[in-house]
């Protein structure tokens, strides 16, 4: 049987390539096989509001909780009434493109099925790598000193969601360090410093009323949080933890929401904290007294920790254009999508996630 082939340019080959390449990126994303939903209990949650309605941002709100006096006996409640009060934070969106060339005529062998699969699945790799580097971007607040990524270090942010570096409530540091100056090279990462992370999550509202309780993600009635470290800091980790390691895998492996995403490819759990490492966390190479000890940001997220937020193109998610350049020699295909992330922020302070800053370095 003959094979139908789908010119270069027909609207039938954007539709079908344009949702290939949306499907290719969310398989490929660290970020959305793990921590992406439309829930607010997600820890990266998926605003869908300009997905069928026109603009370019997304105002959210977070409630206050009420904190007045109570009213005793028969005493008069009336002109007591105490005003609802709400943060918000939103996040606006813009268009992200690139461009693929399948060359020449002359050396070009392939068909035009093949260029198309070739073009979705390097635009795939593309876009997925892009978009994990931004919200570790985004939700460390910094660029760091991160080679591969496809930003440059001046990077500070698009589609007016710039980069906000994490608050004094939102912020901690490895070993005995209580500052980025005072970072020693044998602050590094251990199970300790998960645990007063978890303590800080906790006591966050009763020792400032004024800052939003982070709130851990509920997994299957049991409260979690997830912690992804870089590769440096997880095994200065695995080392401090020593022969106690096998347990925290352990405890993870026993967890009633193990099926659940957020636990693929977990390093193990502590304290109900799973974790994770990435090559992507953010690294920097000036902490210490004399601005030269290597440090990497893990970060310690609850639900919310961020958002993202997707406009559409022709009712898809991923836009796909084809033309032939160069009167019909030189296909080539573009592609892109409109969107916007940003760490969830209310009140000027960060809302699900604490950065936690230690010392890390290559071990070999």
């Amino acid at each position: 049987m003959s094979q139908t082939v789908i010119p270069f340019g027909d609207p039938k080959a954007i539709k079908r390539w344009s949702a290939d390449l949306a499907v290719d990126v969310r398989k490929k994303s660290y970020f959305e096989q793990r921590f992406i939903g439309t829930s607010e209990n997600s820890i990266i949650q998926r605003k869908t509001e300009l997905e069928s309605d026109a603009g370019d941002t997304i105002s959210f709100d977070l409630s206050v909780h009420l904190r007045g006096k109570p009213t005793y006996g028969d005493a008069r409640v009336e002109g007591k009434e105490e005003n609802l009060r709400f943060y918000t934070d939103k996040v606006m969106i813009d268009q992200v493109r690139t461009a693929v060339s399948a060359g020449g005529r002359m050396s070009r062998k392939r068909t035009v099925h093949n260029i198309r699969r070739i073009a979705r699945d390097r635009l795939g790799d593309y876009f997925y790598k892009f978009t994990d580097e931004l919200l570790f971007i985004y939700l460390s607040g910094a660029r760091g000193i991160n080679l591969d990524f496809v930003e440059t270090p001046d990077f500070a942010g698009f589609a007016g969601n710039p980069l906000e570096a994490p608050d004094t409530e939102h912020i901690l540091y490895g070993g005995v360090a209580t500052s980025k100056a005072s970072l020693a090279a044998t602050d590094i990462m251990a199970p300790l410093v998960i645990e007063r992370a978890v303590e800080k999550a906790a006591m966050m509202q009763a020792e400032n009323p004024e800052v939003a309780n982070m709130v851990p993600t509920s997994i299957d009635g049991d409260d979690h949080y997830v912690t992804v470290m870089s590769e440096y800091q997880a095994t200065d980790m695995r080392t401090a933890a020593g022969g106690t390691w096998i347990d925290f895998q352990k405890a993870a492996a026993a967890a009633e929401g193990r099926n659940n995403p957020i636990f693929k490819g977990g390093l193990g759990m502590i304290n109900n904290v799973v974790l994770h490492k990435h090559r992507n966390c953010i690294r920097f190479n000036d902490y210490g007294a004399g601005a030269n000890v290597e440090a990497a940001r893990a970060l310690f997220m609850g639900r919310q920790a961020g958002v993202i937020a997707y406009g559409t193109a022709n009712g898809l998610r991923f836009d796909w254009q084809e033309t032939e350049k160069d009167y019909g020699n030189e296909p080539a295909i573009s592609a892109g999508f409109i969107a916007g992330m940003k760490k969830a922020r209310f009140n000027n302070k960060d809302f699900g996630v604490i950065s936690i800053d230690t010392a890390a370095k290559k071990h070999s």
